[in-house]
């Protein structure tokens, strides 16, 4: 399916119309700094943008630049972390941090394969970083931006891939500004599904998340807030996770979290790194 010239202009005055009444706010739409924008894109992989904002500032002001980052221990990162989720995430910037300073002595590289060699740094995020960082016009699709085009150009489909997405993601792109585009797209996508339109469901690469409660992911977030206060020794580790201690893949999980450099052993005691 394709757009005409004029279906095009209809459109985007559409998306922008919206985002000039009811565009939302965050600090990282305050800035161009491509360092902000790299911690930014990873806070909000997997994550709403409100949860996000608070991290974020905090984040900012311990770390306010890749050297800083680069520089600090994995438990200060952590720490920072701590109560957003998904700590890998955590890990692979500080890793993306040390990349940055070794391979380009410092400035956040601005083409498409060097920050996709990043940790941490997907298809997606590399784009997103190019356009909202660098104004550059590169077609991608999040979960809010899909929203917006099967709401707009799939209603009677039941499943439509990215695949075919893309092409009309690339053919209504704002070339002069993007960064601009895409904010007012994902603003307009996080209002179609506040308004319970369920339309993500029609994708294939939509995924369903598995329950927290009783997850290996909540074990690992255990553990990790564990280590944060004390050393894990087989002691405080029993009296922390009390009766949930049955059952659950302790020995596995703690294993897990010294090989992705979370954790170190030192005898019988884990110590986060």
């Amino acid at each position: 399916m394709h757009t005409s010239l004029h279906d095009k202009k209809s459109f985007q005055e559409l998306i922008y119309k919206h985002y000039r009444i009811y565009g939302r706010r965050f600090p990282w739409r305050e800035t161009t700094d491509p360092y902000h924008i790299l911690v930014s894109e990873i806070m909000l992989q997997q994550t709403q943008a409100e949860r996000v904002q608070d991290f974020y500032t905090r984040f900012i002001q311990r770390f306010p630049d890749v050297d800083s980052l680069a520089k600090s221990r994995v438990g200060d990162v952590v720490r920072i972390w701590k109560g957003l989720g998904y700590n890998r995430r955590a890990l692979n910037l500080r890793r993306a941090a040390h990349d940055i300073v070794s391979k380009f002595e410092g400035p956040i590289p601005n083409a498409l394969s060097d920050l996709e060699a990043l940790p941490g740094v997907g298809p997606y995020t590399a784009r997103a970083i190019l356009a909202f960082a660098f104004n550059a016009p590169s077609a991608f699709i999040e979960t809010n931006i899909r929203t917006v085009y099967l709401h707009f150009f799939f209603k009677k489909r039941r499943r439509v891939s990215d695949n075919e997405l893309l092409p009309l993601v690339q053919e209504t792109l704002d070339q002069e500004n993007p960064r601009l585009w895409y904010q007012a797209l994902m603003d307009y996508g996080a209002m179609l599904k506040r308004s319970s339109v369920r339309l993500n469901s029609k994708s294939p690469q939509y995924v369903k998340q598995e329950p927290f409660l009783g997850s290996t992911r909540e074990l690992r977030g255990k553990l990790i807030a564990l280590a944060l206060e004390k050393p894990i020794t087989r002691q405080n580790l029993k009296k922390f996770l009390g009766k949930e201690d049955r059952g659950l893949p302790v020995e596995r999980v703690l294993g897990a979290l010294i090989t992705e450099g979370f954790l170190k052993k030192q005898g019988r005691t884990y110590l986060l790194r």
